[in-house]
Protein backbone atom coordinates (compact mmCIF):
# COMPACT_ATOMS: atom_id res chain seq x y z
CA UNK A 1 0.00 0.00 0.00
CA UNK A 2 3.08 2.03 0.86
CA UNK A 3 4.11 1.90 -3.02
CA UNK A 4 0.22 2.53 -4.23
CA UNK A 5 0.39 5.60 -2.23
CA UNK A 6 3.26 6.96 -4.25
CA UNK A 7 1.56 6.03 -7.48
CA UNK A 8 -1.58 7.91 -6.25
CA UNK A 9 0.82 10.67 -5.89
CA UNK A 10 2.09 11.22 -8.89
CA UNK A 11 -1.06 11.44 -10.53
CA UNK A 12 -2.23 14.21 -8.29
CA UNK A 13 -4.39 12.13 -5.91
CA UNK A 14 -3.62 12.79 -1.95
CA UNK A 15 -3.03 9.21 -0.41
CA UNK A 16 -2.90 8.24 3.44
CA UNK A 17 -1.80 4.62 4.44
CA UNK A 18 -2.84 2.99 8.24
CA UNK A 19 0.26 1.48 9.31
CA UNK A 20 0.28 -1.68 12.29
CA UNK A 21 3.93 -2.08 11.31
CA UNK A 22 6.14 0.74 12.14
CA UNK A 23 9.46 -0.74 10.73
CA UNK A 24 7.57 -1.72 7.78
CA UNK A 25 6.11 1.71 6.93
CA UNK A 26 9.44 2.89 7.81
CA UNK A 27 11.50 0.55 5.05
CA UNK A 28 8.62 1.92 2.13
CA UNK A 29 8.11 5.18 3.17
CA UNK A 30 4.52 5.86 2.33
CA UNK A 31 3.82 9.43 1.43
CA UNK A 32 1.42 9.85 4.55
CA UNK A 33 1.03 6.77 6.99
CA UNK A 34 -0.43 6.88 10.82
CA UNK A 35 0.81 4.28 12.67
CA UNK A 36 -1.25 2.29 15.04
CA UNK A 37 -0.26 0.43 18.04
CA UNK A 38 -3.23 -2.01 17.38
CA UNK A 39 -3.23 -6.14 16.86
CA UNK A 40 -2.71 -7.10 13.21
CA UNK A 41 -6.20 -7.06 11.61
CA UNK A 42 -7.18 -4.39 13.28
CA UNK A 43 -6.22 -1.36 11.87
CA UNK A 44 -9.19 1.23 13.12
CA UNK A 45 -9.02 -0.20 16.47
CA UNK A 46 -11.43 -3.00 18.13
CA UNK A 47 -14.60 -4.20 16.89
CA UNK A 48 -17.93 -2.88 17.97
CA UNK A 49 -16.30 0.69 18.83
CA UNK A 50 -17.73 3.21 16.56
CA UNK A 51 -16.26 6.21 18.57
CA UNK A 52 -12.71 4.54 18.72
CA UNK A 53 -12.64 4.05 15.20
CA UNK A 54 -13.89 7.21 14.31
CA UNK A 55 -11.09 8.99 15.83
CA UNK A 56 -8.42 6.75 14.17
CA UNK A 57 -10.39 7.38 11.05
CA UNK A 58 -9.97 11.56 11.04
CA UNK A 59 -6.69 11.38 12.61
CA UNK A 60 -5.98 9.58 9.53
CA UNK A 61 -7.62 11.96 6.98
CA UNK A 62 -6.54 15.13 9.02
CA UNK A 63 -3.05 13.90 7.31
CA UNK A 64 -3.88 14.63 3.98
CA UNK A 65 -3.84 18.63 5.28
CA UNK A 66 -0.40 17.91 6.06
CA UNK A 67 2.54 20.00 4.13
CA UNK A 68 4.01 17.39 1.46
CA UNK A 69 6.87 15.31 1.91
CA UNK A 70 8.81 12.42 0.71
CA UNK A 71 7.07 10.49 3.79
CA UNK A 72 5.35 11.26 6.93
CA UNK A 73 4.61 8.81 9.35
CA UNK A 74 2.61 10.30 12.75
CA UNK A 75 1.86 8.29 15.56
CA UNK A 76 -1.77 7.27 17.11
CA UNK A 77 -1.38 8.24 20.69
CA UNK A 78 -3.77 5.48 22.10
CA UNK A 79 -3.58 2.14 22.76
CA UNK A 80 -6.35 -0.33 21.90
CA UNK A 81 -8.80 0.40 24.62
CA UNK A 82 -9.34 -3.52 25.14
CA UNK A 83 -6.44 -4.55 25.36
CA UNK A 84 -6.35 -4.11 29.34
CA UNK A 85 -5.83 -7.49 30.64
CA UNK A 86 -9.26 -9.43 32.07
CA UNK A 87 -8.00 -10.35 36.06
CA UNK A 88 -11.30 -12.13 36.46
CA UNK A 89 -11.08 -14.02 33.17
CA UNK A 90 -9.58 -17.99 33.87
CA UNK A 91 -7.57 -20.60 32.09
CA UNK A 92 -9.84 -22.96 30.16
CA UNK A 93 -7.60 -25.47 31.23
CA UNK A 94 -4.23 -25.58 33.22
CA UNK A 95 -1.26 -24.32 31.57
CA UNK A 96 0.86 -27.48 30.08
CA UNK A 97 3.90 -27.14 31.94
CA UNK A 98 6.44 -29.19 30.04
CA UNK A 99 4.23 -28.59 26.41
CA UNK A 100 5.14 -32.39 25.36
CA UNK A 101 3.88 -33.00 21.58
CA UNK A 102 2.94 -36.44 22.76
CA UNK A 103 -0.19 -34.68 25.01
CA UNK A 104 -1.68 -32.50 22.04
CA UNK A 105 -4.65 -34.50 22.02
CA UNK A 106 -5.17 -35.48 25.31
CA UNK A 107 -4.70 -31.30 25.48
CA UNK A 108 -7.54 -30.77 22.73
CA UNK A 109 -9.31 -33.54 24.62
CA UNK A 110 -9.76 -31.45 27.41
CA UNK A 111 -10.34 -28.43 25.59
CA UNK A 112 -13.58 -29.71 24.17
CA UNK A 113 -16.20 -29.37 27.10
CA UNK A 114 -15.10 -25.58 27.45
CA UNK A 115 -15.22 -24.95 23.58
CA UNK A 116 -18.64 -26.68 23.43
CA UNK A 117 -19.88 -24.33 26.05
CA UNK A 118 -18.31 -21.12 23.94
CA UNK A 119 -20.30 -22.24 21.13
CA UNK A 120 -23.49 -22.29 22.83
CA UNK A 121 -23.13 -19.01 25.08
CA UNK A 122 -22.10 -17.29 21.33
CA UNK A 123 -24.61 -19.14 19.12
CA UNK A 124 -21.44 -19.63 16.88
CA UNK A 125 -18.15 -20.63 15.85
CA UNK A 126 -15.22 -20.09 13.17
CA UNK A 127 -14.12 -23.31 13.28
CA UNK A 128 -14.84 -25.58 10.45
CA UNK A 129 -12.37 -24.59 7.73
CA UNK A 130 -11.19 -27.91 7.29
CA UNK A 131 -14.34 -29.50 7.01
CA UNK A 132 -12.95 -31.61 10.47
CA UNK A 133 -14.45 -31.45 13.72
CA UNK A 134 -11.31 -30.45 15.95
CA UNK A 135 -10.50 -34.27 17.25
CA UNK A 136 -10.11 -35.18 13.45
CA UNK A 137 -8.08 -32.16 13.05
CA UNK A 138 -5.95 -33.20 16.37
CA UNK A 139 -5.40 -37.38 14.99
CA UNK A 140 -4.62 -35.45 11.17
CA UNK A 141 -2.20 -33.59 13.01
CA UNK A 142 -0.48 -35.58 15.33
CA UNK A 143 0.11 -38.33 12.22
CA UNK A 144 2.61 -35.63 11.01
CA UNK A 145 3.97 -34.46 13.81
CA UNK A 146 4.86 -38.15 14.37
CA UNK A 147 6.55 -38.28 10.83
CA UNK A 148 3.78 -40.41 9.22
CA UNK A 149 2.82 -39.19 5.71
CA UNK A 150 -1.39 -39.76 5.89
CA UNK A 151 -3.45 -39.02 3.44
CA UNK A 152 -5.36 -36.03 3.39
CA UNK A 153 -8.52 -36.46 5.03
CA UNK A 154 -11.03 -34.48 2.88
CA UNK A 155 -11.75 -35.50 -0.76
CA UNK A 156 -10.82 -33.09 -3.38
CA UNK A 157 -7.94 -31.50 -0.59
CA UNK A 158 -4.08 -32.29 -0.32
CA UNK A 159 -2.75 -33.39 2.32
CA UNK A 160 -0.87 -30.26 3.08
CA UNK A 161 -3.63 -27.57 2.13
CA UNK A 162 -5.54 -30.19 4.78
CA UNK A 163 -2.94 -29.80 7.64
CA UNK A 164 -3.15 -25.83 7.16
CA UNK A 165 -6.99 -25.85 7.25
CA UNK A 166 -6.49 -28.22 10.92
CA UNK A 167 -4.59 -25.85 12.20
CA UNK A 168 -6.26 -22.86 11.27
CA UNK A 169 -9.51 -24.42 12.75
CA UNK A 170 -7.13 -26.33 15.98
CA UNK A 171 -6.20 -22.58 17.01
CA UNK A 172 -10.25 -21.17 16.21
CA UNK A 173 -11.16 -23.92 18.75
CA UNK A 174 -8.65 -23.25 21.57
CA UNK A 175 -9.39 -19.53 21.55
CA UNK A 176 -13.32 -19.91 21.12
CA UNK A 177 -12.86 -22.80 24.82
CA UNK A 178 -10.95 -19.54 26.00
CA UNK A 179 -13.81 -17.57 25.91
CA UNK A 180 -16.05 -19.83 27.90
CA UNK A 181 -14.38 -19.18 31.57
CA UNK A 182 -16.17 -15.68 31.94
CA UNK A 183 -14.87 -12.53 32.43
CA UNK A 184 -13.97 -10.63 28.75
CA UNK A 185 -10.24 -11.67 28.02
CA UNK A 186 -7.98 -9.01 25.71
CA UNK A 187 -7.09 -10.29 22.12
CA UNK A 188 -3.54 -10.27 23.69
CA UNK A 189 -4.45 -11.94 26.89
CA UNK A 190 -5.95 -15.03 24.80
CA UNK A 191 -2.65 -15.08 22.16
CA UNK A 192 -0.02 -14.88 25.34
CA UNK A 193 -1.99 -17.95 26.29
CA UNK A 194 -2.03 -19.74 23.58
CA UNK A 195 1.26 -19.12 22.38
CA UNK A 196 3.14 -19.27 25.47
CA UNK A 197 1.00 -21.60 27.76
CA UNK A 198 -0.18 -24.49 25.49
CA UNK A 199 1.17 -27.56 23.87
CA UNK A 200 -0.80 -26.78 20.75
CA UNK A 201 1.33 -23.81 20.33
CA UNK A 202 4.33 -25.95 20.21
CA UNK A 203 2.86 -28.24 17.62
CA UNK A 204 2.01 -25.71 15.55
CA UNK A 205 5.58 -24.14 15.23
CA UNK A 206 7.26 -27.76 15.38
CA UNK A 207 5.14 -28.13 11.74
CA UNK A 208 6.20 -24.82 10.86
CA UNK A 209 9.96 -25.50 11.12
CA UNK A 210 9.97 -28.91 9.95
CA UNK A 211 8.26 -27.66 6.81
CA UNK A 212 10.18 -24.29 6.38
CA UNK A 213 13.33 -26.88 6.09
CA UNK A 214 11.84 -29.59 3.87
CA UNK A 215 12.22 -30.45 0.30
CA UNK A 216 8.87 -29.55 -0.13
CA UNK A 217 8.43 -26.18 -2.39
CA UNK A 218 4.95 -25.97 -1.80
CA UNK A 219 5.31 -26.60 2.27
CA UNK A 220 8.06 -23.59 2.30
CA UNK A 221 5.22 -21.30 0.61
CA UNK A 222 2.88 -22.75 3.69
CA UNK A 223 5.01 -22.77 6.85
CA UNK A 224 4.36 -19.38 7.75
CA UNK A 225 0.56 -19.33 7.90
CA UNK A 226 1.16 -21.73 10.96
CA UNK A 227 2.33 -19.22 13.54
CA UNK A 228 1.86 -15.19 13.20
CA UNK A 229 5.33 -13.51 12.02
CA UNK A 230 5.04 -12.08 15.88
CA UNK A 231 5.05 -14.64 17.34
CA UNK A 232 7.50 -16.84 16.01
CA UNK A 233 10.76 -17.68 18.68
CA UNK A 234 14.17 -17.80 17.44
Amino acid sequence: MSALGHYLEEAGIPSVAIALIRPQAERTRPPRALWVPFELGRPIGPPRDPAFQRRVILAALGLLSAPKTDSLIVDFPDDDPRETPDRDWRLPIPASLDRNLDTLEEELRALAPAYAQSCTQRERSTVGLSGLSPAACGEFMGAWLRGEAPESPVPGMSPLLALRFAADDLKAFALEAALAGGGKPSSRQLGDWLWDRTTLAVALDTIRRRLMVGDDERGKLVAPFFVPALRVKP
